[in-house]
């Protein structure tokens, strides 16, 4: 079973649902990653979704953008994320890892050997912003044979029918995007998202996940009462924004945010 797969099994048994939290490989500092996504996991985190960081993200907002530029100021490539997750599972075997970013860098490293590499440095789920699955066959079949999830985005616009293909297509969960628009923008509308996710229901047994919007404890709470998991990255990146010069103080308001998100979620059983 893949780590993904228990990780919601074992949540669902609980009557828990995951909370997922983003933050961007190499922000502010590629030293800072791995001691990151291990405060989260103790703060209450369930599934890690590490951004790849990219020269043009057209997905993301500028909170998220920023994040980017500060990694690649220090070169941070696609193959220094995948040693962040070796250097991850070292300490941490069965908290899930999902890679989130653009295709180009997987394109350049080749799908083959991108999904054999991620695979052996721990990577569960790989989700390509800019690729839908109509034109994912190749990549894949490369991740899927290798272990990996590949995961999806479906948005307030997407029709029935193209729910349905890729719901077909996901492995490990489908991600919801709860807002038209780029990543930290507008505001919640619980009740749309609460339609959407039974209209997606209706066509996958996989869990669902939402994100974009998700600001604090009570958005958190309120779309965990709707939804599997609740997605959470803008909100974060601030606070590593705000604190990036203070690492150890940076850490704790991340930690807290998720501890506050967390709590509230349990709070909804």
């Amino acid at each position: 079973m893949s780590r993904i797969k228990k990780c919601f099994e074992t949540l669902k048994a609980q009557n828990k649902k995951a909370l997922i939290p983003y933050v961007t490989a190499g922000d502010p500092d590629p030293g800072d990653t791995v001691p990151l996504a291990h405060a989260m996991v103790e703060a209450g985190a369930n599934i890690i979704e590490l951004g790849v960081p990219f020269s043009d993200p057209m997905a993301d907002g500028p909170v998220i953008q920023r994040a980017s530029e500060r990694a690649l100021a220090h070169h941070v490539s696609l193959h220094q994320v995948l040693d962040m997750v070796r250097e991850f599972r070292q300490n941490d075997n069965n908290t899930p890892v999902v890679l989130m970013g653009y295709l180009n860098p997987v394109e350049v490293m080749g799908y083959e050997a991108f999904a054999e590499e991620a695979a052996k440095a721990g990577v569960d789920g790989v989700l390509t912003v800019d690729m839908p699955p109509e034109e994912a066959e190749d990549l894949g079949k490369a991740l899927i044979a290798h272990g990996i999830d590949p995961i999806y985005l479906l948005a307030p616009t997407t029709s029935e029918e193209r729910i349905q293909k890729i719901c077909d297509a996901a492995r490990g969960y489908v991600y919801y995007v709860s807002l038209k628009g780029v990543t930290g923008a507008a505001t919640l509308d619980v009740a749309s998202v609460a339609e959407k996710a039974q209209q997606i229901r209706a066509k996958t047994k996989l869990p669902i996940g939402v994100g974009f919007g998700i600001k604090d404890a009570a958005s958190a709470a309120a779309i965990a009462r709707i939804a599997d998991a609740v997605v959470v990255g803008s909100a974060l990146i601030q606070k590593i924004e705000q604190q990036f010069a203070h690492r150890d103080q940076m850490i704790n308001d991340v930690s807290a945010l998720i501890a506050s998100m967390r709590q509230s979620m349990d709070a909804n059983n």
